[in-house]
């Protein structure tokens, strides 16, 4: 949520901002490898909730769920935002050999998935690298921040050698980006500062 909040900084002054935290949609979906019948539904009444309670829009943070964010927008009449979509569109636009980075497959699926529809809609044939690492997952739940951003970073460098743009599943390894400074020979794209752009053009 702290992202999240200082990027909303940038949203039109007359914005009110509310929050809808469900901490277990992603460790469920993590533990089924998959959006579940349940998780569907779960989300998917999270943003009718939202939708009802009078939210003129609704930005779905969390690219695990993305699937089942698309079922939520055609059932409600206010724009339902995916956070990756517009980081998916300026990757496709920037290069043909796309390296995905992902610590978790519940992320790294729906990722490769919506870079390979993107791709047909702007009608771009691209090669898609999908790198996991779940050992980086494993040190961040253990407290070890060190040895996530370590995983990361080797992770990041040896993508470089083979694909023209690097996109990370999860705003959560962006640090390490910043960290690597000049090294990456390759730019890298993230969804939260794309994905709230978006949402502030939207509303403005």
């Amino acid at each position: 949520m702290p992202i999240f909040q200082e990027l909303a900084k940038g949203l039109p002054g007359d914005v009110k901002i509310s929050n809808i935290v469900d901490e277990s949609l992603l460790e469920d979906a993590i533990a089924a490898g998959r959006l579940t019948p349940s998780l569907n539904r779960r989300v998917v009444d999270h943003i009718l909730s939202a939708a009802d309670s009078g939210a003129v829009a609704v930005l779905a943070t969390c690219s695990s769920i993305g699937p089942a964010v698309e079922i939520a927008s055609r059932l409600v009449d206010v724009p339902v935002l995916r956070i990756d979509e517009p980081m998916a569109a300026a990757a496709i636009e920037s290069g043909t050999r796309i390296g995905v980075l992902a610590t978790v497959a519940s992320t790294l699926d729906p990722t490769v998935d919506l870079l390979r529809r993107c791709a047909r809609g702007l009608g771009k044939d691209v090669e898609l690298t999908p790198l996991l690492r779940e050992a980086a997952f494993t040190a961040m739940r253990s407290g070890d921040g060190g040895r996530h951003d370590e995983i990361i970073g080797e992770a990041l460098m040896d993508l470089a050698v083979d694909v023209d743009v690097i996109v990370l599943a999860q705003a959560s390894m962006a640090r390490v980006v910043a960290m690597l400074g000049g090294a990456l020979s390759v730019p890298v794209f993230s969804s939260p500062g794309s994905g709230m752009a978006r949402l502030a053009s939207l509303l403005a």
